[in-house]
């Protein structure tokens, strides 16, 4: 038995050995060497195509396409807005579900009103990460192209090179102005274009030095350190007011959470104080006296705090 047993093993071993050299060396089967089929698509993949192609529709005739991808594309979400709708939707349909599972249909409905607010909120965080980014990034930008024109580069193949070499989304602006003068576009418009959708009055600054000198010549990158040593004295200027100011937009995240954490503790604490507020017309008046001087103070607050450069 045991001799037979080895010998059993010596031939899996010499099977397995001659077959894999037998298959690497040998020719290849049929269909691997046919082109691979395309996917069949499922029905939910199908399904979701077909809405999102309606949506599209809809939104082109209604004129709202446009805006909505102009504000994707500003928030770095490389998504179409049909997509990003349906995306939308799906997760207002959760929170339906989770909120109605939690407190009813009610806190259902409430959970899904709040979805687009939440929504926009995003978008618009998104947005002022992805400009302010852009801000910090302009002063190694301009060091960029200020060197690849000292190397003897043209201006629009040292600003081919910052849109391989820096970072994002100083890379995506910059490869989009390259494309832009590919397809026939005026290098200075797509430039105003670009610091325009940036909201950036220093990249503004750039695209107009960069006008100037291709109408009257000069030396450019001289004048693109000159303007890298302002916009570089300005970063760091926000930077210290962004610093001392930090306290005080600390101060007021406190003061208006302040509200809601006692009106959270007293709901627990003493369930029948707070409820005399909404038994009584004198209730709902104090509620709304809070509600107005809460946002008045906010307003005054976020008015002290924000400073524009």
């Amino acid at each position: 038995m045991l001799i037979a047993a080895v010998a059993l093993l010596y031939l899996a071993t010499a099977v397995v050995i001659f077959g894999v050299a037998r298959a690497k060396n040998g020719p290849i089967p049929l269909e691997r060497r046919r082109p691979p089929e395309a996917e069949s698509m499922t029905t939910l993949s199908r399904a979701t195509e077909t809405a999102a192609e309606t949506i599209s529709g809809v939104l082109s005739k209604q004129g709202w396409s446009r805006p909505l991808a102009a504000a994707l594309e500003r928030a770095g979400i490389k998504m179409a807005p049909a997509e990003f709708l349906i995306l939308v939707a799906s997760a207002m349909f959760v929170a339906l579900l989770i909120g109605f599972l939690l407190g009813g249909l009610g806190m259902g409905l409430l959970f899904c009103v709040i979805g687009p607010l939440v929504t926009k909120i995003f978008l618009a965080t998104r947005e002022s990460r992805r400009r302010k980014a852009f801000a910090n990034q302009l002063d190694d930008t301009l060091q960029l192209l200020a060197g690849g024109l000292r190397a003897g580069h043209s201006l629009l193949r040292a600003i081919d090179a910052v849109s391989h070499e820096a970072e994002s989304p100083t890379n995506e602006e910059f490869a989009r102005v390259v494309n832009e003068t590919r397809l026939g576009r005026d290098l200075d418009d797509a430039l105003e274009t670009s610091a325009a959708r940036m909201r950036s009055e220093d990249f503004s600054w750039v695209g107009q030095a960069i006008a100037i000198h291709r109408e009257v010549g000069g030396d450019l990158s001289g004048v693109l350190d000159e303007v890298g040593h302002t916009i570089r004295e300005r970063n760091q200027m926000r930077r210290q007011v962004d610093g001392l100011s930090a306290e005080g937009k600390t101060s007021a995240y406190v003061l208006l959470a302040l509200p809601f954490v006692v009106l959270g503790i007293l709901s627990v604490t003493s369930p029948t104080y707070v409820a005399k507020f909404v038994e009584s017309p004198v209730g709902f008046g104090m509620i709304a006296a809070a509600v107005v001087m809460l946002i008045i103070g906010g307003l005054w607050m976020k008015k002290i705090v924000s400073f524009k450069f």
